[in-house]
């Protein structure tokens, strides 16, 4: 009998939010924090453990998951930018020695997403082959993306700023988009629109 496919997610949620001016993670999304519609999304996609990694504001953050089943990283060194928070979530998902076939890399600013876009990025995968299955807004690939178990090592390696997004731009011949209307919230401006295109 062949062993079930296992995809873990790490939600990257440790950033300071300079540009918004508070924790985006708290923004009010349909009555909710932001942080929690995007964990609560993940919960209910096809992967596990949802694992969320948190940094500046930590502890004003972290009681807005209170009663999810997900595992929360407090990550000192979040200042050193989205690679080193991709490095301690990966460190975090394999350090019970289980074996995954894949983790998909999800932002926390990003009201939009759904359990059913998450779906689709493991089965695009399982379909095509393809070793990354990145989102595509605009021509442009982005995170949330899949990545089968051959980059991890990559993925534990991360560093500076660019997180995922770098290891997306050096494996153009391994990756397959799905297209993705998504949002980062990044600025007042950025929240202003989605909450004047229908988000609330």
């Amino acid at each position: 009998m062949a062993e079930p496919f296992r995809c873990g997610l790490v939600l990257l949620a440790a950033g300071a939010s300079t540009r918004m001016g508070r924790p985006k993670q708290l923004l009010p999304v349909g009555g909710r924090p932001l942080l929690r519609v995007v964990a609560e999304a993940a919960l209910a996609a096809p992967v596990a453990p949802v694992i969320v990694v948190l940094g500046a504001h930590a502890a004003e953050i972290a009681p807005c998951l209170d009663g999810l089943a997900v595992r929360v990283l407090a990550h000192d060194g979040w200042a050193e930018g989205m690679g080193s928070s991709l490095r301690a979530g990966m460190a975090a998902l394999l350090a019970g020695g289980e074996t995954f076939d894949g983790v998909v890399v999800a932002l926390a600013d990003q009201p939009e997403l759904s359990a059913a876009h998450l779906a689709r990025l493991v089965a695009t995968h399982r379909e095509t082959g393809r070793s990354i299955v990145a989102s595509r807004r605009a021509g442009v690939w982005q995170p949330p993306a899949f990545f089968a178990a051959g980059h991890f090592a990559e993925l534990q390696a991360s560093a500076g700023d660019a997180g995922a997004r770098r290891l997306l731009q050096a494996h153009r011949a391994d990756l397959i988009a799905v297209d993705w209307a998504g949002q980062d919230l990044d600025t007042p401006g950025d929240y202003e629109n989605f909450q004047a295109g229908g988000g609330s």
